[in-house]
């Protein structure tokens, strides 16, 4: 029998149904960093990205749990669409709350992010990091959405074509031209991106 890191997603499934907590600590490392990074850009927010990334792994174990789950060798892209309909009920509560804005016309939630990190080499790779998510961010939501999902969560255009309900040109067009409006940015802001 293979140890639990030669497991396939649906052995680990299988595991855990049968009550090896550590096959669910298993998948979950294996997909964490993936998965946070698509919910985190996304929302833009640390302490949200935190919450719903909690939220997916919860409701993953509670769709397993209750036999709901179906393997179908695609734990990831359906992890993946938990994350992302996560997401977009987030939205959908933000859209209802009021927005606190100072009168330079600063968010006051922009206020209350920081960083206390001061290895210099870290900064600017995180420099670097934020500002090719602040690019991204600029993008229309559809261009936006595919360039996350395939390079932040490495999800397949197959895989993003289903969770987006598209067709596979049209996430691959997106992919293009999220990609160009990106290099023309870059460019136009005389960016050097190290």
């Amino acid at each position: 029998m293979p140890t639990i890191h030669q497991q396939s997603d649906a052995q680990l499934v299988q595991s855990y149904i049968n009550g090896d907590t550590a096959a669910l600590e298993s998948i979950i490392y294996k997909y964490k960093d993936k998965i946070y990074t698509a919910i985190y850009m996304l929302v833009k927010d640390q302490y949200t990205a935190e919450d719903i990334f909690q939220d997916t792994f919860l409701k993953i174990i509670r769709t397993i749990k209750s036999g709901r789950y179906s393997e179908q060798g695609k734990f990831l892209p359906w992890a993946m669409r938990v994350a992302h309909n996560l997401c977009m009920d987030h939205f959908r509560k933000v859209r209802q709350q009021v927005q606190v804005t100072l009168s330079d016309g600063t968010d006051i939630t922009d206020l209350l992010s920081g960083d206390d990190d001061i290895a210099s080499s870290r900064i600017e790779k995180r420099q670097t990091h934020q500002s090719i998510r602040d690019l991204i961010d600029q993008l229309p939501e559809e261009q936006k959405e595919v360039i996350v999902l395939r390079i932040y969560a490495d999800m397949s255009f197959k895989q993003i074509s289903q969770l987006t309900s598209v067709s596979i040109n049209t996430a691959l067009g997106r992919m293009r031209y999220g990609l160009i409006n990106l290099r023309k940015m870059i460019e136009d802001k005389k960016m050097v991106l190290r």
